[in-house]
């Protein structure tokens, strides 16, 4: 095929824009695919499915066969996925790559028992990495990258926070078995049951199988639940902040003025020396940054790993 032909497959098995129809419609088709496969998979381990197992299979096999095509392509045309690398190394990086592993988990179990028949029987329960189907729907919408974003972003803030968490939860065993361990000794057998009983009030409502009979013990009990609740909080409340900041960020261009003296709007040509780079590698002046990128009319989030296109817009921030 011609290289024309190669480059149009490439725009439609990328994530699309409603303007594309071939490629929005790609889109929506592999969701469709992927989510009724896992309806299947879900379906296949009920009783009633022995009756429509035949249908099941089929309908497996054809899924499959789709992935299997799509990530040929995908391979085939990783060319201009990273547009600064030869054919091969193109090839490999999208194949190494997390998108690419989890194209290849999604249907290569399948073809297992086929390769090594002897196997078969323990070649089946690779069966359950089918799941990872389901997470071939981050590649067909970037939102669900912004999640990766935010952990790496607020890692340190997390790690805190879930050392603080840690560190209650062993003092909090501690003390449990210090004070309940004479009254209930086959409760509290040692500090992992006060740590058990720890993990399970906190994080949850707990179980019931571990709980303190003495007055001391509740009333200590109490007073870690209450602590406890205000603790686990805090990693929610460091990631929700996070992601009104990230989305506000990616909302902020929809309405901005191109005449407004802080931003400034430049759409790339095919021949911009930005073309192919990635956010990170753009060298600015200290005082402008880049916050977002509108490409089809849609914008995306402007990572540092984020490959910039040519018909790009781009809208840069000056701060005064």
């Amino acid at each position: 095929m011609r290289s024309s032909t190669k480059e149009k497959i490439f725009n439609i098995i990328q994530i699309g824009s409603k303007n594309d129809l071939p490629s929005y419609a790609f889109d929506i088709g592999i969701v469709a695919i992927i989510f009724i496969n896992i309806f299947v998979t879900f379906f296949g381990t009920f009783e009633e499915a022995k009756n429509y197992e035949s249908i099941l299979d089929l309908f497996e096999l054809i899924t499959v066969i789709v992935f299997t095509i799509e990530y040929i392509l995908r391979i085939w045309t990783s060319e201009y996925l990273y547009p600064g690398e030869n054919k091969v190394r193109a090839a490999l990086h999208f194949i190494l790559s997390l998108t690419g592993l989890v194209d290849l988990l999604s249907f290569f179990p399948y073809y297992l028992p086929f390769l090594f028949p002897a196997g078969a029987v323990a070649f089946r329960m690779f069966r359950v990495i089918r799941i990872f189907r389901l997470f071939r729907i981050n590649a067909q919408y970037d939102a669900f990258n912004v999640i990766t974003d935010i952990l790496k972003e607020k890692k340190n803030q997390l790690v805190s926070s879930m050392c603080i968490i840690v560190i209650f939860m062993l003092a909090s065993s501690l003390c449990m078995y210090s004070i309940e361990h004479e009254a209930q000794p086959n409760v509290f057998k040692n500090a992992f049951s006060g740590l058990w009983w720890a993990t399970s009030t906190l994080l949850t409502v707990g179980y019931g199988d571990v709980y303190p009979i003495t007055t001391l013990g509740q009333m200590l009990a109490i007073l870690i639940s209450f602590l406890g609740v205000g603790l686990v909080a805090i990693p929610t409340g460091i990631i929700s902040a996070a992601f009104v900041e990230r989305y506000g960020r990616i909302k902020s261009g929809d309405n901005i003025d191109d005449k407004m003296n802080n931003f400034i709007t430049p759409t790339l040509a095919s021949d911009h020396p930005w073309v192919g780079l990635k956010v990170g590698e753009v060298i600015l002046p200290p005082q402008m940054e880049i916050i977002n990128i509108f490409r089809n009319h849609k914008a995306i989030d402007p990572k540092d790993n984020s490959r910039l296109k040519a018909g790009d817009e781009l809208v840069i921030y000056i701060r005064k």
